[in-house]
């Protein structure tokens, strides 16, 4: 190490030393500072008498004495059980005691401490040494010296924390009740034995037309607040009169009906208010109920009104208890079952109008009631002729004003005759789907029949043809031609019929496919012109269906426009627009067109608008009738010699 580099590191030491002996004398000199306060303080102390000293030691509130830089120097045993901290253990500033947001109002109080010699009825939050927040009460004074020099600071606390929290549950509680009773619905008004008001809210005020605000009503003479109000009731003299009866007697009045000139309806309560039996006041409540009287008047018109309804309306009611005994019935029950209402009152359902074969349907219907459920169900029942009649009931348990179950009540509709068209419907959709099945197996046999002797000729033909190729002119050669093309038609045909006749009667599987894949697998077995694109525009959904119904309503579009494609270069476009609840898809071409007179024919089988080798006239009444059965719609937009657009739609 070099000398400059000790030289640097001695300096550095000395400062060192001289900072700490600073610092030492510093402390030295606080702590003399205080030696000394303690000392004057001792003696001051001393100089009083040891009775007023017990005093101090012995007072329920704490007792703090600090000097005049907030250090304490004596707690008394309530100051230590109060704040927690023994000060012979710890040393302690009144600062540390402080709650932080009370900071500068407890600086101010103790420079106001300084300046004048002491405060009264200072209030702080202080915490004490286990950090609990505390409420206090302190009255302080400077402690003199025999010259008047201040050496300390004394003072008495309090604890005020319980007093505290229960004001401000009070007020609290005060300000609920207030608003409480500011806001309440009906009209109060609280009157001292003098008739001067005590309280009264909003809705008082209101009722009574009065403008000023409720609050400003406080101490004022009733009479004369509201002298004009009688002038608000139908009986204005009644009112009066009436007002001077209760106040008289001084009793208990409830809901006294008052009516007010503009079809208000007032019930108002009177309760006196006594204290050890002496009158001290009164109470008045008033609460609009004109809705409730309305509503009852309605109410009762509404009960006569579906009284009547119910008494001859064109469905039976009965109602029975819980144990099924019948209690009431309207005449349209009468006149459903044949029985009289004396005949049916105190009998029980079951025993009159049902068949054993019932009887376990209407036991478990009425433990549903009983359970509080309602539903509809059919029922076989016999009239009082012994007829057969089938019933639909509508049946609700019956509830008394404690909300126990006492039975139920069933609406009852005749529908024997509708009972019978069912059963005829049924029968006939049995027939129907037999001979749809048998016709279905019919047209397969009839397919084979046809198509066995079609292809005999055909074979018939081919081997006449190659047996006198050298014999046949060109004419021969055209007309055996023509017969083979008339027996490719009418083989086409019969399977096109076979297809169209079979779409119903295959039994779908439903799964969503992915026409995508259809298309595709479409332009991989079709056999489509080099001159003719096929383009899909956008990418299709997947729809729920079956996935060779698809096949086929793309195929018979596809391969339609092709054929009737008279252009050097054909464009066939297919694509899909989202909608709502469906998609609209189109298949577009630039062929030869359809005229619009005959837009509402090509979908018809059999109808062709051209003599094509390949068409049957049935491609586009399959089209149609796949179409159908997915609950879409099918139409075309077309012009002669520019090309033609197929729409249809398809249900998501």
């Amino acid at each position: 190490m070099s000398q400059e580099q000790i030289d640097i590191l001695q300096r550095a030491l000395k400062r060192e030393k001289a900072a700490r002996k600073a610092a030492e004398k510093i402390l030295e000199d606080k702590s003399r500072d205080l030696y000394e306060t303690s000392l004057k303080l001792e003696k001051l102390l001393d100089e009083k008498s040891s009775q007023l000293q017990g005093i101090f030691e012995n007072i329920v509130d704490a007792y703090v004495v600090m000097d005049l830089s907030g250090n304490v120097i004596k707690f008394n045993d309530a100051a230590e059980t109060l704040f927690g901290f023994d000060i012979h253990k710890q040393p302690l500033n009144v600062v540390d005691l402080i709650y932080k947001e009370d900071f500068k109002y407890a600086m101010a109080s103790f420079n106001k401490l300084k300046k004048y010699g002491f405060f009264k009825n200072y209030e702080a939050r202080v915490l004490t040494k286990s950090g609990n927040l505390k409420w206090v009460h302190i009255n302080a004074s400077i402690v003199y010296d025999k010259n008047k020099v201040p050496i300390a600071a004394q003072g008495i606390v309090r604890d005020i924390s319980a007093r505290k929290a229960s004001a401000e549950r009070l007020i609290k509680s005060e300000s609920r009740l207030s608003s409480l009773i500011s806001n309440l619905d009906s009209g109060v008004l609280l009157e001292d034995e003098g008739g001067k008001i005590v309280l009264t809210n909003k809705k008082f005020c209101e009722l009574f037309e009065i403008s000023v605000d409720h609050e400003e009503l406080k101490g004022e003479d009733y009479s004369k607040t509201t002298k004009n109000s009688k002038a608000l009731f139908k009986n204005e003299d009644k009112f009066t009169r009436r007002i001077s009866e209760i106040l008289e007697k001084k009793e208990t009045v409830l809901a006294d009906e008052l009516i007010m000139k503009n079809g208000t309806v007032l019930e108002r309560d009177f309760i006196p208010i006594l204290k050890d039996n002496i009158y001290r006041g009164h109470l008045w409540t008033y609460k609009d109920v004109t809705l409730n009287r309305t509503y009852r008047k309605s109410l009762e018109a509404q009960k006569e009104k579906y009284s009547n309804i119910i008494a001859n309306m064109n469905l039976g009611l009965m109602e029975v208890n819980t144990e099924d005994e019948i209690l009431m019935v309207n005449q349209s029950f009468i006149d459903m079952s044949g029985y009289s209402g004396d005949e049916l009152v105190g009998k029980k359902g079951g025993d009159v109008f049902l068949s054993e074969k019932e009887e376990d349907k209407i036991k478990n219907e009425n433990r549903k009631r009983q359970k509080g459920a309602s539903n509809s169900y059919e029922l076989e029942v016999k009239n009082k002729s012994g007829e057969l009649k089938h019933w639909l009931i509508s049946g609700a348990p019956n509830y008394n004003l404690k909300g126990d179950v006492i039975g139920s009540i069933g609406i009852h509709l005749d529908i024997t005759e509708k009972k019978k068209l069912e059963i005829q419907k049924e029968k006939l959709l049995n027939q129907l789907e037999k001979s749809n099945d048998e016709l279905h197996e019919y047209a397969h046999i009839v397919s084979h029949d046809l198509k066995s002797p079609l292809r005999s000729l055909n074979a018939l033909t081919s081997w006449i043809k190659e047996d006198n190729l050298a014999n046949l002119d060109e004419t021969s050669l055209q007309n055996f031609d023509l017969i083979e093309s008339t027996l490719e038609k009418m083989e086409k045909l019969i399977s096109d019929i076979l297809d169209y006749s079979s779409l119903e009667s295959q039994k779908s599987n439903d799964e969503f496919v992915d026409l995508n894949r259809v298309i595709q697998n479409l332009l991989d077995i079709m056999y489509i012109p080099e001159n003719i694109s096929v383009t899909a525009l956008n990418e299709l959904p997947k729809i729920k269906g079956e996935e060779t119904k698809f096949q086929q309503l793309f195929q018979n579009l596809i391969g339609n426009a092709i054929k009737f494609n008279d252009k050097e270069k054909g464009t066939i476009d297919i694509s899909v627009e989202d909608c709502k609840s469906f998609y609209q898809f189109s298949v577009r071409d630039n062929g030869i067109g359809i005229e619009k007179k005959n837009h509402n024919k090509i979908f018809k089988i059999f109808h062709s608008l051209n003599d094509h080798k390949d068409s049957s006239g049935i491609g586009l009444s399959i089209v149609k009738k796949i179409v159908d059965l997915y609950s879409g719609e099918i139409w075309i937009e077309s012009e002669l010699n520019k090309g033609s657009t197929f729409y249809f739609t398809l249900k998501k």
